[in-house]
């Protein structure tokens, strides 16, 4: 097999992973509510080499008056990658992986934020994503979470975010970029635990019926995880360290 040398170098015989890790081990996630002073609510993120940044504003008017919902809140997300972010310099101009990836995490967020809540009117995530390192979908979307309940937007529950994966015929947590490129399925996760409910389900690769479903099953048990990392971020911005 032309790919067996690589899968080989993802995957050794003792089931560790190209940065080391086991199958089913997440990468270092750090994750702090707040920071930004002009923004109503903010969060940063590291997973892994991934730095994130995400700015809330709202909810406030719409403008121009006719985009905006008399039965209910809109919801505007801008996914955005530093030019920086990547080894070769990106074009600032917002590319069509940024435009789908914008639609993607508001869709997943839309079912836990009540928008019913507050009609014609906008809020409005902005996501920069300074430093990229496969997976920013799912940081975003997690960083994005804590950030709508940082701003005290009501919601139903917070978006947990994960990618789970296969790499060497193997199901694993977590996908990095050398899986991401290497690897032969990646499936970004989005899930609100107390709902039990699953807000983003993507799939990119080939997997069996039993490979997909235990996918499914690894990536909702990491996502609670990630959920609790987001309840702590908040827990020590607002009950926690007095002196931040």
């Amino acid at each position: 097999m032309g790919g067996r040398d690589a899968t080989m170098v993802l995957l050794d015989e003792n089931g560790i992973r190209c940065d080391g890790r086991k199958i089913d081990e997440p990468r270092r996630i750090m994750i702090k509510a707040g920071g930004l002073k002009n923004a109503d609510g903010s969060a940063y993120i590291e997973f892994g080499d991934n730095k994130i940044l995400v700015g809330v504003f709202g909810p406030r008017d719409v403008h121009p008056k006719h985009m905006s919902n008399t039965d209910t809140g809109i919801l505007r997300v801008r996914y955005h990658m530093e030019p920086f972010s990547v080894g070769e310099r990106k074009n600032p101009a917002p590319s069509r992986r940024e435009i789908e990836i914008s639609k993607v995490i508001k869709e997943a967020l839309e079912p836990a934020v009540m928008l019913e809540k507050f009609p014609r009117t906008a809020v409005d995530v902005f996501i920069e994503i300074l430093q990229a390192d496969g997976g920013t979908r799912c940081a975003a979307l997690t960083a994005a979470s804590v950030a709508l309940a940082d701003a005290g937007i009501p919601m139903r529950d917070m978006v947990a975010a994960i990618a789970a994966g296969k790499v060497a015929d193997t199901v694993i947590l977590d996908v990095n970029n050398e899986e991401d490129q290497a690897g032969q399925a990646d499936m970004p996760i989005g899930y609100m635990p107390s709902a039990e409910k699953i807000t983003l389900l993507q799939l990119d690769g080939v997997l069996t019926p039993e490979e997909y479903k235990k996918c499914v099953e690894v990536g909702v048990e990491g996502c609670k995880l990630v959920y609790d990392l987001q309840k702590k971020a908040l827990n020590d911005k607002y009950f926690g360290n007095k002196g931040d």
